[in-house]
Protein backbone atom coordinates (compact mmCIF):
# COMPACT_ATOMS: atom_id res chain seq x y z
CA UNK A 1 0.00 0.00 0.00
CA UNK A 2 1.41 3.54 -1.01
CA UNK A 3 2.27 5.59 2.13
CA UNK A 4 0.70 8.60 2.78
CA UNK A 5 2.71 11.67 2.54
CA UNK A 6 3.33 13.60 5.37
CA UNK A 7 1.21 16.73 4.43
CA UNK A 8 -1.70 14.26 4.05
CA UNK A 9 -1.21 12.85 7.67
CA UNK A 10 -0.89 16.40 9.13
CA UNK A 11 -3.54 17.70 7.45
CA UNK A 12 -5.88 14.54 8.70
CA UNK A 13 -5.14 15.13 12.25
CA UNK A 14 -5.44 18.94 12.12
CA UNK A 15 -8.71 18.52 10.27
CA UNK A 16 -10.22 15.96 12.75
CA UNK A 17 -9.28 18.20 15.85
CA UNK A 18 -11.21 21.22 14.19
CA UNK A 19 -14.21 19.61 12.90
CA UNK A 20 -17.10 21.52 12.91
CA UNK A 21 -20.79 21.75 11.99
CA UNK A 22 -21.23 25.49 11.17
CA UNK A 23 -20.81 26.34 7.80
CA UNK A 24 -18.97 29.90 8.54
CA UNK A 25 -16.67 28.01 11.15
CA UNK A 26 -15.68 25.29 7.58
CA UNK A 27 -14.89 27.89 5.34
CA UNK A 28 -12.59 29.82 8.22
CA UNK A 29 -10.67 26.01 8.31
CA UNK A 30 -10.96 25.26 4.93
CA UNK A 31 -8.87 29.12 3.92
CA UNK A 32 -6.74 28.76 6.78
CA UNK A 33 -5.83 25.10 6.40
CA UNK A 34 -2.25 23.92 5.43
CA UNK A 35 -1.57 24.72 1.83
CA UNK A 36 0.23 23.60 -1.65
CA UNK A 37 1.82 25.42 -4.07
CA UNK A 38 -0.93 26.72 -6.19
CA UNK A 39 -4.76 28.79 -5.34
CA UNK A 40 -7.00 26.04 -4.65
CA UNK A 41 -10.32 26.11 -5.11
CA UNK A 42 -13.20 25.88 -2.84
CA UNK A 43 -15.45 22.57 -3.57
CA UNK A 44 -19.12 21.17 -2.47
CA UNK A 45 -20.04 17.77 -3.49
CA UNK A 46 -23.35 16.30 -2.31
CA UNK A 47 -25.43 13.31 -3.25
CA UNK A 48 -29.22 13.52 -4.42
CA UNK A 49 -31.42 10.52 -3.52
CA UNK A 50 -32.37 9.83 -6.46
CA UNK A 51 -35.21 6.65 -5.58
CA UNK A 52 -37.41 9.63 -3.63
CA UNK A 53 -37.96 11.91 -7.13
CA UNK A 54 -40.82 10.60 -8.35
CA UNK A 55 -41.09 11.23 -12.30
CA UNK A 56 -38.82 11.51 -14.86
CA UNK A 57 -37.75 14.99 -13.85
CA UNK A 58 -34.87 13.62 -11.63
CA UNK A 59 -32.28 15.43 -12.83
CA UNK A 60 -30.77 18.79 -11.61
CA UNK A 61 -29.41 21.03 -14.41
CA UNK A 62 -29.23 24.46 -14.69
CA UNK A 63 -27.49 27.88 -14.15
CA UNK A 64 -26.29 29.73 -11.40
CA UNK A 65 -25.07 33.15 -10.81
CA UNK A 66 -22.48 33.74 -8.23
CA UNK A 67 -22.23 37.22 -6.87
CA UNK A 68 -18.15 36.82 -7.31
CA UNK A 69 -17.98 34.30 -9.39
CA UNK A 70 -15.96 31.25 -8.83
CA UNK A 71 -12.23 32.32 -9.66
CA UNK A 72 -11.91 30.03 -12.90
CA UNK A 73 -10.78 31.00 -15.93
CA UNK A 74 -12.89 30.27 -18.88
CA UNK A 75 -11.90 30.71 -22.53
CA UNK A 76 -14.75 31.96 -24.72
CA UNK A 77 -15.74 31.11 -28.40
CA UNK A 78 -18.03 33.42 -30.02
CA UNK A 79 -20.01 33.12 -33.28
CA UNK A 80 -21.47 35.46 -35.08
CA UNK A 81 -22.26 37.24 -38.15
CA UNK A 82 -19.87 39.31 -40.10
CA UNK A 83 -21.95 42.13 -39.04
CA UNK A 84 -21.35 41.68 -35.56
CA UNK A 85 -17.42 41.05 -35.52
CA UNK A 86 -16.57 44.45 -34.49
CA UNK A 87 -18.77 44.15 -31.31
CA UNK A 88 -17.47 40.71 -30.68
CA UNK A 89 -14.13 41.39 -30.92
CA UNK A 90 -14.97 44.24 -28.22
CA UNK A 91 -17.05 41.54 -26.00
CA UNK A 92 -14.45 40.04 -23.89
CA UNK A 93 -14.55 36.91 -25.79
CA UNK A 94 -11.32 34.85 -26.63
CA UNK A 95 -12.00 33.55 -29.54
CA UNK A 96 -14.15 35.33 -31.92
CA UNK A 97 -15.36 34.39 -36.05
CA UNK A 98 -18.34 33.57 -37.87
CA UNK A 99 -17.98 31.18 -41.01
CA UNK A 100 -13.95 31.25 -40.93
CA UNK A 101 -15.22 29.55 -36.70
CA UNK A 102 -17.57 27.39 -38.13
CA UNK A 103 -14.78 25.80 -40.50
CA UNK A 104 -12.46 25.66 -37.44
CA UNK A 105 -14.85 24.03 -35.64
CA UNK A 106 -15.92 21.44 -38.25
CA UNK A 107 -12.28 20.47 -38.36
CA UNK A 108 -11.98 20.30 -34.71
CA UNK A 109 -9.81 22.84 -34.10
CA UNK A 110 -11.04 24.19 -30.83
CA UNK A 111 -9.71 26.16 -28.28
CA UNK A 112 -12.25 27.49 -25.78
CA UNK A 113 -14.50 26.04 -22.82
CA UNK A 114 -17.44 27.51 -23.45
CA UNK A 115 -19.19 28.45 -26.91
CA UNK A 116 -21.99 31.56 -27.56
CA UNK A 117 -23.45 31.83 -30.33
CA UNK A 118 -26.02 34.44 -31.95
CA UNK A 119 -29.70 33.19 -32.75
CA UNK A 120 -29.36 33.81 -36.23
CA UNK A 121 -25.95 31.26 -36.30
CA UNK A 122 -27.97 28.26 -34.57
CA UNK A 123 -29.26 27.13 -38.10
CA UNK A 124 -25.47 26.97 -39.04
CA UNK A 125 -24.03 25.98 -35.76
CA UNK A 126 -27.09 22.59 -36.15
CA UNK A 127 -24.87 20.41 -38.50
CA UNK A 128 -21.73 20.61 -35.78
CA UNK A 129 -23.63 18.94 -32.96
CA UNK A 130 -21.91 15.54 -32.88
CA UNK A 131 -18.78 17.23 -32.19
CA UNK A 132 -19.89 20.29 -30.19
CA UNK A 133 -22.81 17.79 -28.14
CA UNK A 134 -20.64 15.56 -26.65
CA UNK A 135 -18.07 18.08 -25.09
CA UNK A 136 -20.49 20.10 -23.80
CA UNK A 137 -19.92 23.12 -25.81
CA UNK A 138 -23.84 23.12 -28.32
CA UNK A 139 -24.74 26.86 -27.25
CA UNK A 140 -28.37 26.47 -25.40
CA UNK A 141 -30.52 29.81 -24.44
CA UNK A 142 -31.00 28.23 -21.17
CA UNK A 143 -27.86 28.01 -20.40
CA UNK A 144 -27.26 31.59 -21.65
CA UNK A 145 -24.94 30.84 -24.38
CA UNK A 146 -27.47 31.78 -27.19
CA UNK A 147 -27.57 35.94 -27.05
CA UNK A 148 -27.51 38.76 -29.41
CA UNK A 149 -26.27 40.79 -26.36
CA UNK A 150 -22.49 39.46 -26.95
CA UNK A 151 -20.69 41.48 -23.91
CA UNK A 152 -23.45 40.60 -21.14
CA UNK A 153 -23.28 36.63 -22.58
CA UNK A 154 -19.50 36.82 -22.10
CA UNK A 155 -19.56 38.45 -18.81
CA UNK A 156 -21.71 36.30 -17.63
CA UNK A 157 -19.80 32.70 -19.09
CA UNK A 158 -16.81 34.11 -17.75
CA UNK A 159 -16.97 36.03 -14.40
CA UNK A 160 -20.54 34.80 -12.80
CA UNK A 161 -22.33 32.16 -14.29
CA UNK A 162 -21.63 28.47 -13.50
CA UNK A 163 -23.49 25.32 -14.53
CA UNK A 164 -24.11 22.60 -12.34
CA UNK A 165 -25.77 19.31 -12.86
CA UNK A 166 -25.91 15.88 -11.44
CA UNK A 167 -24.38 12.44 -13.01
CA UNK A 168 -26.77 9.64 -13.29
CA UNK A 169 -25.85 8.27 -9.68
CA UNK A 170 -26.93 11.86 -8.37
CA UNK A 171 -23.62 12.96 -7.55
CA UNK A 172 -23.47 17.01 -7.83
CA UNK A 173 -20.64 18.90 -7.16
CA UNK A 174 -19.31 22.82 -8.14
CA UNK A 175 -16.95 24.97 -7.42
CA UNK A 176 -18.23 28.18 -5.21
CA UNK A 177 -14.23 30.60 -5.44
CA UNK A 178 -10.94 30.27 -4.62
CA UNK A 179 -8.67 29.98 -1.14
CA UNK A 180 -7.77 33.66 -1.63
CA UNK A 181 -11.56 35.03 -1.68
CA UNK A 182 -12.40 37.01 1.50
CA UNK A 183 -14.47 34.61 3.30
CA UNK A 184 -17.66 37.35 3.15
CA UNK A 185 -17.21 36.45 -0.67
CA UNK A 186 -17.20 32.56 -0.73
CA UNK A 187 -20.08 32.97 2.11
CA UNK A 188 -22.48 35.03 -0.64
CA UNK A 189 -21.25 32.96 -3.26
CA UNK A 190 -22.68 29.40 -1.77
CA UNK A 191 -25.57 30.90 -0.06
CA UNK A 192 -26.09 32.92 -3.37
CA UNK A 193 -26.47 29.35 -5.08
CA UNK A 194 -28.62 27.45 -2.63
CA UNK A 195 -31.56 29.98 -2.15
CA UNK A 196 -31.85 29.63 -5.94
CA UNK A 197 -31.39 26.30 -6.28
CA UNK A 198 -34.08 25.57 -2.94
CA UNK A 199 -36.25 28.43 -5.21
CA UNK A 200 -35.69 27.11 -8.67
CA UNK A 201 -35.80 23.51 -8.16
CA UNK A 202 -37.39 22.43 -4.87
CA UNK A 203 -38.90 19.40 -6.03
CA UNK A 204 -35.00 18.12 -6.23
CA UNK A 205 -32.22 20.41 -4.02
CA UNK A 206 -34.15 19.73 -0.80
CA UNK A 207 -33.14 18.14 2.91
CA UNK A 208 -35.27 15.00 2.14
CA UNK A 209 -33.21 14.23 -1.20
CA UNK A 210 -29.97 15.61 0.16
CA UNK A 211 -29.00 14.92 3.51
CA UNK A 212 -25.26 15.67 3.66
CA UNK A 213 -22.88 18.23 1.91
CA UNK A 214 -19.17 18.06 2.02
CA UNK A 215 -16.79 20.88 1.57
CA UNK A 216 -13.23 20.87 0.62
CA UNK A 217 -10.68 22.53 -1.04
CA UNK A 218 -8.36 20.90 -3.83
CA UNK A 219 -6.15 19.00 -1.89
CA UNK A 220 -7.85 19.15 1.51
CA UNK A 221 -10.02 16.36 3.34
CA UNK A 222 -13.47 17.26 3.75
CA UNK A 223 -15.93 18.76 6.05
CA UNK A 224 -19.43 17.08 5.97
CA UNK A 225 -22.43 19.63 7.11
CA UNK A 226 -26.43 18.85 7.15
CA UNK A 227 -28.21 20.39 4.43
CA UNK A 228 -30.33 22.13 6.85
CA UNK A 229 -27.34 24.04 8.53
CA UNK A 230 -26.48 25.88 5.24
Amino acid sequence: MKKKSKRYQNLKETYKKKESSKFDQVLKELKNGSGVKFVESIDISMKINLKKIKGPDNNLRTLIDLPHGNGKKIRVGLLCDENKLDEAKKSGADVVGSEDLLKKISDKNINFDKLICTPSMMSKIGKLGKILGPKGLMPNPKMGTVSDDLAKAVDKVKNKSIEVKNDKDGNLSFSIGRKSFQENKLSENIKSAFEFLKKEKSSIFNSENIKKVYFSTTMSPSFKLNFKDI
